[in-house]
């Protein structure tokens, strides 16, 4: 076979098959509010969200090097920015939701700034930091309720749309359209100019800054951009919750831990690792979240056996065996096999 009869591509079957696949999935999911009871809606979008935070830490850690323990610093203050806009600045919470995104971007770079300057355990140490900081910072806000917290009033609650089943729908399709947003913008980050370096910084940070990759700018606006979409995606899970407080809302268990344990045992540093252990932790929470402290030992276990069986993660073990690429992101060489080889 000639080497003219090979060609170089981004997309497979598989990856074209997931795509069509992937638009009904979403069509039927954004109809769920005519199929789906409450129950399974709440669920649903709390499972939307912990996808999108899940993500956003995948693309730090697992892309970008930047292993954060306080990425809960973010969740927290887009949740404190919610209720702080609509009530004392009466915005609409959609409006609101976005503005708490934009603030979280200010907010970290001044953050990044400081915690740039740490490497490898000081950074995630220092990211921890930095959320106890918000933490205590917010718990002195006594117009917020202090350490008691403080609930959504109900005017603004019912600003969102007229009837309850409404409001349900509306936070429902706010769940499905952040992890939508997400994932679509990690995919494309990742297939930019931007992304590429990115991606040669995590395979080797010496190689890449030898090629004139400035490797700090490119974590810079990694760190900026991801503390941006958590913060909207912490706004959306305490608009669901009508109440914060500063243990709920800088909770390194909720938002930190088990975001790790859902990337680690889906895959890190692929966009379909935290789409996989996202649904393996829901099913285990589902399963067995009436043991008590038992299922957290389970959730221990599993981490540690998929670390030392599958370093990969589960994708990574699907990816080996079946040759999948769902969400293409480098350029394959493929081979055509309706000719023979000359």
């Amino acid at each position: 076979m000639n080497l003219s009869d090979y060609s170089v591509t981004r997309t497979s079957q598989s990856a074209r098959v997931a795509a069509v696949l992937g638009a009904i999935g979403l069509i039927v999911l954004i109809a769920a509010p005519w199929w789906a009871g409450r129950a399974d809606m709440r669920l649903m979008s709390e499972l939307f969200l912990y996808l999108a935070l899940a993500s956003l830490w995948n693309l730090m850690a697992g892309y970008a090097g930047l292993v954060s323990v306080g990425q809960q610093a973010y969740v927290g203050f887009g949740g404190y920015m919610l209720f702080a806009l609509t009530i004392f600045g009466g915005l609409h919470p959609i409006a609101a939701i976005v503005v708490a995104g934009l603030l979280g971007a200010l907010i970290a770079i001044p953050a990044a700034v400081l915690i740039f300057r740490l490497r490898g355990a000081y950074f995630a140490i220092g990211t921890w930091v930095v959320a106890e900081v918000f933490r205590l910072s917010f718990a002195q806000v006594s117009a917020l309720g202090g350490g008691s917290g403080s609930s959504l009033p109900v005017g603004i609650v019912k600003s969102l749309a007229s009837g309850r089943s409404a409001r349900e729908s509306l936070s429902y399709w706010l769940a499905l359209g952040s992890a939508v947003l997400v994932i679509a913008s990690v995919y494309f980050f990742l297939r930019s100019r931007r992304g590429l370096a990115l991606t040669a910084i995590r395979d080797n940070e010496l190689a890449a800054g030898s090629l004139g990759i400035d490797i700090w700018r490119t974590k810079f606006a990694v760190y900026v951009v991801t503390a941006a979409l958590t913060s909207l995606a912490g706004a959306l899970i305490f608009l669901q919750k009508l109440r914060i407080s500063p243990d709920a809302a800088f909770s390194v268990n909720d938002w930190t831990a088990f975001v790790i344990f859902i990337v680690v045992i889906g895959g890190i540093g692929t966009i379909e690792g935290p789409i996989i252990g996202t649904l393996i932790f829901f099913l285990l929470r589902e399963t067995l979240a009436d043991l008590g402290t038992i299922y957290l030992m389970v959730l221990g276990v599993v981490a540690i056996v998929v670390m030392l069986k599958a370093p990969k993660g589960v994708w990574g073990l699907i990816r080996a065996r079946f040759d999948l690429q769902l969400f293409p992101l480098g350029y394959r060489v493929v081979r055509p096999t309706s000719k023979k080889d000359t």
